[in-house]
């Protein structure tokens, strides 16, 4: 079975309460269904990881590249300065896609520029929970499988 890795970096754990009106009211587990119905059409399984720490994601990233089609990461604000994030990200060959739930373009300067998104396949911003949707149908695409309807 393929698997593809889904993960949310530093405090989006606390989805659904956390400023609900900048991120919504989606709960990061209503995220992880949303993804997992996304690409269950192919067959597709999604193992999720989130953690409040850097070094932990990046021994996620290591310790599932071999394994997974491809990643949707939400590094929340290690996209800033997350530079060993950036480096395991740099090894990481599937395709991936950056993905946040708020547009950080119409946000503070300093939201402005991700260390990581030059690497990625694509990048989704603004677009609420529904982005992480979008991330899901683009690695389907990426993948060279066919979105069934």
């Amino acid at each position: 079975m393929s698997v593809v890795l889904l993960l949310n970096g530093p405090n989006l754990g606390v989805l659904g309460r956390r400023e609900p009106e900048i991120y919504g009211t989606d709960t990061l587990a209503d995220i992880e269904a949303a993804v997992a119905e996304e690409v269950s059409v192919q067959g597709w399984e999604v193992l999720s990881i989130q953690h409040d720490g850097e070094g932990d994601l990046v021994g996620a990233i290591h310790g599932h590249c071999d394994t997974t089609v491809g990643a949707i990461i939400n590094p929340g604000a290690l996209m800033i300065a997350g530079w060993s994030l950036r480096d395991a990200l740099a090894s990481y060959s599937p395709p991936w896609v950056e993905v946040h739930l708020s547009n950080v373009w119409a946000r503070e300067q300093f939201r402005h520029e991700s260390v990581i998104a030059p690497l990625a396949s694509g990048v989704v911003v603004g677009l609420g929970a529904f982005g992480y949707r979008l991330a899901a149908q683009a690695l389907l695409h990426l993948s060279g499988q066919r979105r069934v309807a």
